[in-house]
């Protein structure tokens, strides 16, 4: 898709919001805040770029959207919606705050493709008057369908000046092979997966050290699907660096409350968090007995 293609499939709303038409979808942007986690205290550092689309005005699941989509254009509607988080970050977001967007590692098979997505998405940072060294590139669980492809596309996002994270680690692709072999920045653990783990003592046990592998690695982790306190507590006794989830922030529509997420985002992780429900039990470990 080239930068013509691409900025006819975007109109800018009164708000100043860009949306993005994909007949018979409108996508728009909505951006999850990830918090730095350390000494009982929760930091927003970053936003998640999360495409939504509409159809008929009614809200549609992304995973419903990207299955209608051909697979031969399915690289340009992923472009199309990094290009809209890439916008509406530039308008909207704390311009110190990281921004973490996606990329399907199965569309990169060619040196080509990945040479054309990165000279467009310095473009569109240039445009939005965002510096590359905050620009996090989420390769997401999907199989890849050439590994030195892949390998050679993250090369060239770091060149670029870009981090790389790999996407809902212990879920599908995105396993210990893609780390070693992508020697990420970062790598978010699935949130299914964590949530399995931290149930019983031999789970969490077996999550802390996969934790402290990484981090003597210098890997930063993040841990997602956080939705209860008990699960925050976890994550932090864990080790991980930052987490995201339900209980600390859901994902907002542009031009969203974003300045006030990260204003009372110095709460403390021993009780309610910026989303939490005041008064939810925080137990010692686990919601369950472990065993």
């Amino acid at each position: 898709m080239s930068r013509s293609t691409i900025l006819a499939h975007i109109e800018e709303q009164d708000d100043g919001t860009a949306t993005g038409i994909w007949e018979p979808y409108v996508l728009r942007s909505a951006f999850q805040p990830i918090f730095a986690l350390g000494h009982g205290k929760l930091k927003v550092t970053a936003y998640e770029g999360l495409i939504r689309p509409f159809k008929d005005e009614q809200s549609v699941s992304p995973q419903d959207f990207f299955l209608a989509i051909p697979a031969a254009e399915r690289l340009n509607a992923e472009t199309l919606t990094r290009t809209l988080h890439v916008l509406n970050a530039g308008r909207f977001l704390d311009p110190e705050k990281m921004l973490f967007v996606n990329f399907d590692p199965s569309v990169f098979h060619e040196r080509q493709i990945a040479d054309m997505v990165l000279h467009e998405m310095r473009v569109t940072l240039n445009e939005a008057g965002i510096d590359p060294r905050r620009v996090v590139c989420e390769v997401t669980e999907q199989k890849s369908s050439s590994q030195q492809a892949l390998a050679v596309f993250v090369d060239a996002l770091r060149g670029s000046g870009f981090k790389v994270a790999i996407d809902d680690f212990g879920a599908e692709a995105s396993d210990m092979e893609r780390v070693e072999m992508l020697g990420p920045d970062i790598v978010k653990f699935d949130a299914r997966w964590i949530s399995r783990l931290m149930e019983t003592k031999p789970g969490f046990a077996l999550l802390s050290v996969m934790v402290d592998e990484f981090v003597s690695k210098g890997i930063t982790v993040i841990f997602e699907g956080i939705e209860e306190n008990w699960q925050l507590e976890a994550a932090e006794a864990a080790g991980a660096h930052m987490v995201q989830g339900y209980l600390l922030a859901r994902p907002e529509l542009v031009p969203g409350s974003f300045a006030a997420i990260a204003r009372d985002s110095g709460a403390s992780s021993n009780g309610a968090g910026p989303g939490a429900t005041p008064g939810h039990p925080h137990p010692t470990f686990g919601r369950r007995k472990a065993t």
